[in-house]
């Protein structure tokens, strides 16, 4: 989300703007309606939990000898 406030709104109420950025939202801090400096957030967004199945059919190819030993290995093999 894109917030704007003014230079003066931001020096009087900056640990309030801090304290509600939210990864992925900006603050755009305007002087005389112009953009002197941009507030965002370096807070990482929250994960979504993880789903069982979610990437069900998600692999279109994979070879035949995908889960054949690896020929490096071979010696350890026999």
């Amino acid at each position: 989300m894109l917030t704007t406030v003014s230079l003066e709104d931001a020096q009087a109420q900056l640990p309030e703007l801090i304290e509600k950025l939210l990864p992925g939202d900006d603050v755009v801090i305007l002087r005389g309606g112009e953009p002197v400096a941009r507030l965002v957030s370096d807070a990482p967004a929250p994960r979504k939990p993880r789903l069982p199945g979610s990437a069900r059919d998600k692999i279109v190819f994979m070879a035949e000898d995908f889960d054949a030993p690896l020929d490096d290995f071979r010696e350890y093999m026999e």
